[in-house]
């Protein structure tokens, strides 16, 4: 049976997307149905969540920072093995840059792409018939993107679902479900989204209660209907060279490993990598080997690369100030071998970070920048960075295209040479980025693809092994 898809999508950011879509996962798992999720845009938490209900990586699919080829690659791994692809949107439905149509970065490209329909989520607190209104938009704006269904969220009362339901039905559109409001816990917020799924010690009793109120409130017979069967893509022909699929290949675009052994900082403080990243670096026959600063473990030293993604270290400094081992093992590892950082991780490879209450603690002092927390500004938006030098990231020249998001500031910029330099998404010139130093280099920017002019991967620092 072909595996079917359904995004789940809605006006603006805070509408319920999230709540929405753990509540099918968990409802259709309960089910029996095997499902896979993705995450439209640059997330990384919303992504974790999903792994944590289906078992399976949380992958993104981004239409201006991946190609179609990446973007195609992504979702036929986002598919194997199951029955239901659940796609939740960032942002709003058509939200992204102005152009180029079609690769905005908007959810409503990806929907468009692969003919996936939406399940529209419409948060109806302090409205009535206009609700009505607001779903023919949604289902008139952009011909090619199909509203299947309309769940309605935050409903007061029964009066309240019968003229918000009356509406949409007026509307054209089927209603699929009406949560109601009731009072309980909400998954906790911070800074930067949602409090990661790996730490919250009560998310399966939570799953379990969300799959209980879908059951009572969504009509999942109907959303599952409405859900249709993703396009076959040329991914599943056989390579005429080595007789392997070109879904297990490197595809067009991905960032190439950095190494053939990858020591991965990954815990509490470090945990934002993106599933199609370590997906398909393990496909290229590269190997990552997961180590925990805030356990005070050094990279093991049959790598050949760190990286250091990014997280929260700003929540976790004095611990990682006090992780003596990890610093004397990554500056051991950084004589020889390439370290990266991604924002967070880059933070760290600073001399010192400044806490939210003003405190400086020691970080590694691989690069020479002072971070701060306290004095916070946010950053926020697509980036475009092209390399200075050669680096683990590639030769000098390659463009690569992901974004920032961030609220920590540079008290003091250090001596090292830019990494990068910077363009917003609409091309607007944001200077240079980063530092390097030897083998070490660093950014606030967050790494999805290779941008369409990029070049072949070229290591700065001989690796012990290629992939």
């Amino acid at each position: 049976m072909s595996v079917r898809a359904i995004m789940v999508a809605a006006p603006r950011s805070g509408g319920g997307k999230t709540t929405v879509t753990l509540a099918l996962l968990a409802a259709f798992r309960r089910r029996g149905i095997r499902v896979g999720a993705a995450k439209t845009g640059p997330d990384y938490i919303d992504p974790a969540f999903h792994a944590a209900l289906t078992g399976r990586p949380g992958l993104n699919l981004d239409s201006w920072c991946m190609n179609p080829a990446l973007l195609a690659a992504t979702l036929e791994a986002a598919r194997q093995d199951v029955d239901l692809v659940v796609v939740e949107s960032a942002m709003g439905l058509f939200d992204g840059l102005v152009t180029p149509e079609g690769a905005r970065g908007a959810p409503s490209d990806i929907a468009s792409c692969f003919n996936i329909p939406v399940l529209l989520v419409l948060d109806v607190s302090g409205q009535g018939q206009t609700v009505g209104a607001v779903a023919h938009g949604f289902a008139t704006w952009q011909p090619e993107v199909q509203v299947a269904g309309v769940v309605l969220n935050r409903v007061a009362s029964p009066r309240h679902a019968r003229l918000t339901e009356e509406a949409i039905r007026a509307a054209g559109l089927p209603v699929c479900g009406t949560l109601l409001r009731q009072p309980g816990t909400p998954l906790p917020e911070r800074h930067l989204g949602l409090v990661q799924a790996r730490e919250h010690h009560g998310l399966t009793d939570w799953l379990e209660d969300l799959a209980d109120k879908a059951e009572r409130e969504l009509n999942l017979d109907a959303i599952l209907a409405t859900a249709r069967p993703l396009p076959d893509t040329l991914l599943q022909a056989e390579n005429s060279q080595n007789g392997t699929r070109q879904a297990d290949l490197l595809p067009p675009g991905a960032l190439p490993p950095p190494g053939q052994r990858i020591a991965l900082a990954d815990d509490a403080a470090f945990s934002f990598l993106y599933g199609h990243l370590a997906l398909f670096w393990r496909r290229a026959g590269a190997e990552i080997i997961p180590f925990s600063p805030l356990a005070d473990e050094a990279p093991d030293p049959s790598c050949d690369v760190c990286w250091l993604p990014g997280g929260y270290p700003e929540l976790h400094a004095g611990k990682l100030a006090a992780a003596e081992q990890f610093r004397r093992g990554l500056a051991t590892f950084a004589t020889t071998r390439p370290v990266h950082g991604e924002c967070g991780g880059f933070m760290v490879l600073g001399e010192a970070l400044e806490d939210a209450q003003g405190t400086h603690h020691r970080m590694t002092g691989l690069l020479g920048h002072v971070t701060s927390f306290a004095r916070r500004k946010l950053n926020l938006g697509y980036r475009e960075a092209t390399l200075l030098a050669p680096s683990v990231l590639g030769q000098a020249g390659t463009t690569l295209r992901g974004h920032e998001f961030h609220y920590a500031t540079v008290l003091e910029a250090g001596a090292d040479a830019p990494l990068a330099q910077l363009r917003a998404g609409d091309g607007t010139d944001l200077g240079s980025c980063g530092g390097r130093r030897g083998g070490v280099s660093g950014s606030f920017f967050h790494v999805l693809a290779c941008g369409p002019a990029a070049l072949p991967p070229h290591p700065a620092v001989p690796h012990t092994g290629s992939a």
